[in-house]
């Protein structure tokens, strides 16, 4: 048995209770409460060395690390998760070592900073017991278990985002202190509801720092996104697929193959990698882009004739007909998939990658040229901000419709293809991460010249898209929420969950989410977020356009 609700396709939209819809074992489910019960008791030890001025950098990001392997459908190897929590009590127990060194006085600790699994026994067992233990701390108070829940799933969209930014540089050691404070938060029973609030909001608060940072380590090292017609028809010749969202480790991917004679490919989140000057002006085997969103790549990555690289999320269980041909690296993992660890500055070494490529078959024919455009994130956008306003002061444009976020495989999600679709001419289309694929290939014209659909980027991209409307805001001397713009997000993993929770710490009104709400939000929490934001569900597109252009 098992319990989990922290992605949108939880069983029955309730949760996850013999098997996980993104393809986890209970096992799995519960050694990763294992792991975060293990970072939760971590926690508080590092806090004190923190006030102690211990510096613990390899610490930090190892917590990001680990957190980030505990989101959805990113690693489903239950020894890698044995690896990471027996890394998680080494770390905890070198700082109390480090501190009691340090003050010369033996420190009380609580009973979750001194808890150590049986390793004889079953972990899976011990992480559902503790997970129970979690769900009864809270008593009868669902509405602050679903904040505690709130809280939690956004510090893993916190984590990731993180992670990707210290492996370009960018670090901001007030990210890892909330990181800390918020997990060491979890485990209090003395805090009000509001107090929860304000916590499940200052996350949402590190979160746009976070982003920040990771613009940052982005745009510093591979020059901004400028807008780049991509191919999607694949050339003949050997290849390698990337999927995920890894920026540092697809450029990896592109060093090692240089002069290999192979073509590499983008899947899924990495399109917007095309949009870097740098990347593209470098590295001339960055051709194009295959396949769709991630709940795609079964069918994708069978048909897929070369060697395929998953940098981070969201991997599917991989099925026999590909699984020979598909390497994963970093917090990615599966039982039996080619794990490649870093070596390599930072990096894995992709000979094993490039060896299977020249192997398989490749693309023996190159297919009649077809297009998409990527590359609209701030820099781009904000470049011909008079031409926007200007167009929008004369009436040109009357609405802006932010439609993105995560894809997914419920058919529902069809919504927001028929949304774009009917989003009427004189109106922009503003998108970014996966969920783009639902409509990223359409012909939607443009508007005095600009183009009608926008690819912002990646979702690790939100950050251009806030940029852009506090940008027209200023110009317009207005507030956001006044701005003719309409935001209708999907969401699927705990990413989108930190995304949202920094929308709502800025004070963004009557965002529609879909395809369902979160199962985690209990009922009074959800009418909180409606009556103080006017947080609603989706309707129908029709319905929803006439609501966002009266």
């Amino acid at each position: 048995m098992m319990f989990c609700e922290q992605c949108e396709q939880t069983a029955s939209g309730q949760g996850c209770q013999q098997w996980g819809a993104c393809g986890k074992s209970p096992e799995v489910n519960a050694v990763q409460d294992l792991l975060i019960h293990l970072l939760r008791g971590l926690a508080p030890v590092a806090l004190r060395a923190r006030e102690l001025g211990i510096s613990q950098p390899e610490i930090d990001r190892f917590t990001c690390e680990a957190i980030f392997a505990t989101m959805t459908n990113v690693n489903f190897d239950e020894s890698r998760f044995t690896t990471y929590i027996r890394q998680a009590i080494a770390y905890r127990e070198q700082l109390k070592t480090q501190i009691q060194q340090l003050t010369g006085v033996a420190q009380t600790w609580s009973a979750i900073a001194c808890y150590e699994p049986d390793f004889t026994g079953s972990l899976a067992a011990q992480g559902q017991d503790l997970a129970l233990q979690f769900i009864s701390q809270s008593g009868m108070n669902v509405d602050i278990f679903s904040l505690k829940l709130t809280v939690l799933y956004g510090i893993k969209g916190v984590a990731s985002y993180a992670f990707h930014a210290q492996e370009l540089g960018q670090e901001d050691d007030r990210v890892y202190q909330f990181c800390y404070e918020a997990l060491a938060a979890l485990e209090r029973q003395d805090l009000s509801l509001q107090d929860w609030v304000k916590l499940a909001l200052k996350v949402g608060e590190i979160n746009l720092r976070t982003m920040e940072l990771l613009d940052a380590g982005h745009t510093s090292t591979f020059g901004h996104p400028v807008p780049t017609s991509v191919p999607i028809s694949p050339r003949a010749g050997k290849a390698i697929l990337v999927s995920g969202h890894d920026l540092p480790q697809l450029e990896a991917v592109l060093q090692q193959t240089a002069r290999t004679g192979i073509t590499v490919y983008t899947h899924g989140e990495l399109l917007p990698a095309h949009g870097y000057p740098r990347l593209k002006q470098t590295y001339p085997h960055l051709y194009g882009h295959y396949g769709t969103a991630w709940q795609n790549q079964t069918k994708e990555f069978a048909k897929f004739p070369g060697a395929i690289v998953m940098t981070t999320n969201c991997l599917m269980p991989p099925q026999g007909n590909y699984q020979d041909k598909l390497f994963s690296i970093g917090p990615v993992g599966y039982p039996g998939l080619n794990y490649l660890p870093n070596r390599i500055n930072s990096h894995p070494d992709f000979t094993p990658v490039i060896e299977r490529a020249l192997e398989l078959p490749g693309f023996t024919e190159t297919e009649p040229l077809r297009q998409v455009t990527t590359g609209f994130a701030r820099n781009a956008v904000l470049g011909v901000a008079n031409q926007v306003i200007a167009a929008i002061k004369a009436g040109k444009i009357r609405h802006f419709f932010l439609i993105g976020g995560c894809d997914g495989a419920k058919p529902d999600r069809n919504y927001y293809t028929e949304l774009a679709e009917k989003v009427p001419d004189d109106c922009v289309v503003l998108t970014l991460a996966c969920g783009k694929f639902r409509f990223f290939d359409k012909n939607l014209g443009e508007i005095e010249g600009i183009p009608r659909l926008l690819d912002i980027g990646q979702c690790n991209d939100a950050y251009s898209a806030i940029q852009i409307a506090i940008a027209l805001a200023n110009a317009f001397e207005v507030d956001v929420n006044q701005l003719p713009l309409s935001m209708i997000l999907s969401w699927y993993e705990q990413k989108a969950i930190a995304v949202l929770l920094t929308l709502l710490h800025l004070g963004i009104q009557n965002i529609r989410l879909g395809p369902t709400l979160p199962a985690f939000l209990s009922s009074n929490v959800l009418k909180l977020l409606s009556e103080t934001y006017h947080l609603k569900p989706i309707s129908t597109p029709d319905a929803d356009l006439a609501a966002c252009l009266a």
